[in-house]
């Protein structure tokens, strides 16, 4: 089972394109948890919620799927500079995992679409140096990796020549 990473700060479509490319190649996207925990909180989240959160990520990231190639829409690379900006620390089991199971390739989408203002939504201000963040730990943690930008349909075309540029092994061959 070959595993993506969809990385890339808010606003700059995860979501949409982690749908699009398990559509494109029949394989399964996994939504995003940290929203639907977040959206269905009474309160602020602490620390401890998104300790929770980060664990039920390694969960999702581990489990078996029926698809050959899994799409995550965001996963612990996110999830550790989260700690870092938010808390100023991040857990040990998260970087430890990061290590120890890294997914088979990841996709860093550039901040290049417009800010869509959303109630989860919190740095509008900062996402250029929350890019170069998730790089620098791609980078430290010797991830294979691509960037991806563009607007529209040209971002899903882009993120799909990345994926075959990578040699996955069984990716459609574009035009």
């Amino acid at each position: 089972m070959i595993r993506i990473g969809i990385i890339g700060a808010e606003s700059c479509g995860k979501s949409t394109l982690a749908q699009q490319l398990a559509t494109y190649y029949g394989a399964t996207a996994v939504d995003e948890y940290a929203r639907y925990y977040v959206e269905n909180l009474t309160s602020d989240y602490t620390y401890n919620d998104v300790v929770a959160i980060a664990q039920q990520q390694i969960r999702q990231l581990t489990a078996p799927y029926p698809s050959a190639m899994v799409f995550f829409d965001t996963e612990l690379i996110i999830t550790q500079v989260w700690f870092e900006h938010r808390y100023g620390t991040c857990p040990d089991f998260v970087t430890n995992h990061l290590r120890t199971h890294p997914l088979d390739y990841y996709l860093l989408l550039m901040p290049d679409l417009p800010f869509v203002d959303d109630p989860v939504r919190e740095n509008p201000n900062i996402r250029k140096q929350l890019t170069m963040r998730y790089e620098q730990l791609l980078k430290q943690y010797r991830l294979s990796y691509a960037i991806v930008s563009g607007q529209g349909n040209e971002r899903t075309l882009n993120a799909i020549r990345a994926l075959h540029n990578a040699g996955l092994g069984f990716c459609k061959t574009t035009k």
